[in-house]
């Protein structure tokens, strides 16, 4: 079935995980731990990145999440911190992509946009910086590669609100479509920012079968009873941050989650049996931002 996991794996993808971490940190910043973009450090700049060249943000986040997208077990990562931006046109970090601001006028963006998706081992769940925690609840459904994720982004500011939508197509691990929705409100104390609002997940039948379609010979091995996916709601949730600048080139940010997976997902015998429907991230980050 095309874009599940393989049960077997040859020097190759030995060799494409070992690389990952090195990916992530081209792309320009630390990802999920597991298979879902929203466990990782916000999209958002702690600091803005100016209209003067090119500027860098560097720094560290610990991230308290599930092991795996739909798991009951929580994971804590380590992830580098690494962002790059051009003015306010190019932008590049795992959470936002990397991505190009075609259309930037009136409050309005829009543009292409490509994303890195860490892959899912079934030993430990995936994170390439996870210090502690792990699950082995996949064992027998075979490792999923990690994609590339190509699309586009609409997104509108008036005022305090901000709405965007995201559609992206896989390459590799899966290759179904994935489509995210977010509204945002964001108000200030102080020097204090803070984000808050509901979003949404939307996704293929050939992406929600890659990582909860359970087929005869997945079933044979990990004690599962076969279960085949269909499209429709992935996830929904409510996100916020706040973002409190230290000094004008640095700040920390506490970001948080509380999601819940769709129908089509949480009726997979992995999430009934082995996961949980609710899943919490809660990270704290730090970065520091230097213009070139």
């Amino acid at each position: 079935m095309t874009g599940r996991p393989s049960i077997n794996c040859g020097r190759k993808r030995n060799k494409m995980r070992a690389a990952l971490p090195i990916i992530a940190l081209v792309f320009a910043q630390p990802c999920l731990a597991q298979t879902d973009p929203r466990s990782s450090p916000p999209a958002g700049r702690p600091l803005e990145a100016g209209t003067a060249g090119w500027s860098i943000t560097v720094g560290v986040a610990p991230v308290l999440s599930p092991a795996w997208q739909g798991s009951r077990d929580m994971a804590l990562s380590i992830f580098p911190d690494l962002r790059i931006n051009y003015k306010d046109v190019i932008f590049a970090s795992i959470p936002t992509g990397l991505g190009w601001n075609v259309v930037n006028h009136d409050g309005w963006k829009a543009g292409p946009l490509a994303k890195l998706r860490f892959g899912r081992d079934e030993e430990r769940g995936g994170s390439p910086f996870l210090i502690t925690g792990g699950s082995d609840a996949l064992r027998g459904l075979g490792d999923v590669d990690a994609a590339i994720e190509v699309g586009g982004f609409v997104e509108k500011r008036a005022g305090p609100w901000r709405g965007r939508i995201e559609v992206r197509r896989g390459f590799g691990g899966h290759d179904g479509v994935v489509a995210d929705g977010s509204v945002a409100y964001q108000a200030r104390r102080g020097r204090t920012i803070i984000n808050v609002g509901p979003r949404t997940t939307l996704a293929s039948r050939e992406y929600i079968e890659t990582y909860f379609g359970i087929d005869a010979l997945q079933s044979q091995r990990s004690g599962l009873r076969p279960y085949s996916a269909s499209g429709g709601i992935l996830s929904y949730g409510v996100g916020g941050t706040v973002i409190r600048p230290l000094n004008r080139r640095s700040a920390i940010t506490l970001f948080s989650g509380l999601d819940r997976l769709g129908q089509n997902a949480s009726d997979s015998p992995l999430v009934r049996e082995r996961g949980r429907r609710t899943q919490f991230t809660l990270g704290l980050g730090y970065g520091f931002r230097f213009n070139l």
